[in-house]
């Protein structure tokens, strides 16, 4: 195909967080004109945005810019070549009113739950091995096999159960096998025994990051004003090279035209009505709106599988406190059922460019919740009230020192792993991919499925590469499923385009 049809066509991405402006920017610069359709008014970049409250800024959850693939790291240096800060990680549990180290140490754990009870985990953790619980079926089960029953309950159940707002024992086994994948007991242990020798051996920096599993990463980097600065500075890029984002404007409908093309209809900000055209059409977002928003109607059973996705969403509670410098992590798992928190941002760590004032900080306490419950229905200032209790009751404030707050809702944030959502996500795709033909899902919403962000901008990756060619070379929805795919070697080093086939 000459390069002149191919600027003919048209694509239109919805969504723009990094998977959408990932994939915009990418058509972009084959020559595409994109329309990005995003329903936020004033923000890019999703749950990967920066919020800003009186000038300090503040990380929805907490993004670590770091991926194996090489592309998407050297898509961040593109995008933001002047701009990134290299960030050593520390982070803490909370557990049994002690702060310990994450991942855990040997010594840490032992002295934390005493010397009777660690015999009694690591016993628990030999009868798992010995006799594993055939066929693990949920959460539970797998987090049993792996570490023991007894280091389940201390250090997995509290936090899970505190994030999903279910019991562990509901959650898909595909959970656990995604976000443990590659690590184990005995490697966490050797680990905290040997890394320390081998630094002093080797004279290594510490950002060499060779065969390290991705969640125990000593580094990483950071937008010095937040992630959001990357993705602004994308959507600037892409607009730039001629293509265009419409914020507000929040998809209604999605129709095939007799003569192929997609034609997407918008609400704005305004309450306005707006339609657009295109060749394909690239969604971003969550795959239950995406389908129910597809016309002719969908099949009853479509609609019952998009109705059964369900979503965990998220709200921070950003506090402007007195820095006291009480602590220097990066973030602290709260593992205590006596806290609503779950987790705690120390944004002065990520960046001391994301506080304006030396003598403040500004800590994020995030509380995990579900759309119209209380916690997410409560005021604001009931909110903060709350979130300054528990930062004072941790031990990580004084009496006094919190001087201002302000809360962020996140709808959507983390697609819902439970026991039914394989079988929903399999019947979706199959309906679109025989009945929905140039409709590509990418990212976390768009596939229900919880990508990191690079792994969202993979997906994205790849399927501009399938428009590019025309072709079904690559299958996104493999991303993230095979345990091994970019998630071995050292930063940067895999290919996204070793990606498994779609013909495979």
């Amino acid at each position: 195909m000459t390069k002149q049809s191919v600027e003919k066509e048209k694509v239109i991405v919805v969504g723009a967080g990094p998977a959408g402006l990932t994939a915009a920017y990418m058509l972009m610069k084959k020559g595409y004109t994109p329309l990005v359709l995003e329903a936020d008014s004033t923000y890019v970049g999703g749950i990967s945005r920066t919020a800003s409250y009186k000038g300090f800024n503040f990380d929805i959850g907490g993004h670590r810019f770091f991926s194996k693939a090489k592309e998407v790291e050297s898509l961040w240096s593109e995008i933001l070549p002047d701009d990134m800060l290299e960030r050593q990680r520390k982070s803490r549990i909370y557990f049994n009113k002690k702060f310990l180290a994450y991942p855990l140490k040997p010594v840490d754990a032992f002295l934390a739950l005493g010397p009777l009870e660690a015999a009694l985990c690591a016993k628990s953790y030999l009868e798992s091995k010995i006799h594993p619980i055939a066929s693990p079926a949920n959460f539970e089960d797998v987090i049993v096999n792996s570490f023991g029953r007894r280091l389940f309950e201390h250090f997995f159940k509290t936090y899970t159960e505190k994030v999903w707002g279910m019991p562990c024992s509901e959650i898909s086994a595909d959970w656990a096998k995604q976000r443990i994948k590659g690590l184990s007991l005995r490697a966490a242990v050797l680990d905290a025994f040997t890394s320390p020798l081998k630094k002093r051996l080797t004279k290594k920096k510490p950002a060499d990051t060779q065969n390290v599993v991705t969640t125990l990463i000593d580094t990483f980097r950071y937008p010095r004003k937040g992630p959001g600065m990357l993705w602004e500075a994308a959507a600037e890029k892409i607009a730039a090279g001629g293509g265009e984002i419409k914020m507000g404007h929040r998809v209604t409908r999605l129709k095939m035209s007799d003569g192929g093309k997609w034609n997407v209809s918008t609400l704005d900000a305004d309450g306005g009505k707006h339609n657009f055209s295109a060749d394909y059409v690239i969604s971003s977002a969550p795959l239950s709106e995406t389908i129910k928003a597809v016309t002719p109607v969908v099949p009853d059973n479509i609609v019952a599988a998009a109705n059964g996705l369900r979503y965990r969403d998220f709200l921070t509670v950003a506090l402007v406190v007195k820095d006291r410098q009480l602590f220097d992590d990066n973030w602290i798992y709260i593992q205590d059922p006596g806290t609503v928190v779950g987790r705690i941002q120390n944004f002065k760590a990520w960046s001391p460019e994301m506080v304006p004032s030396a003598e403040l900080n500004c800590y994020g306490l995030e509380y995990f919740c579900t759309e119209g419950d209380p916690l997410w229905e409560e005021e604001d200032a009931k909110l903060i009230e709350l979130g300054t209790k528990e930062l004072i009751s941790l031990g990580l404030a004084h009496e006094g020192d919190i001087r201002d707050g302000a809360v962020v809702r996140m709808p959507k944030a983390y697609p819902v792993y439970d026991d039914a959502y394989a079988t929903h996500v399999d019947t979706i795709k199959s309906f679109i991919h025989a009945r929905c033909p140039g409709l590509f899902m990418v990212g976390r919403n768009g596939m229900h499925r919880y990508n990191n962000q690079d792994h969202s901008m993979v997906t994205a990756m790849l399927t501009v590469e399938n428009i590019v060619t025309h072709s079904q070379r690559y299958d996104p929805w493999q991303v993230n499923e095979d345990a091994h795919y970019i998630e071995s070697g050292k930063t940067g080093d895999a290919s996204i385009y070793s990606a498994p086939s779609k013909k495979k």
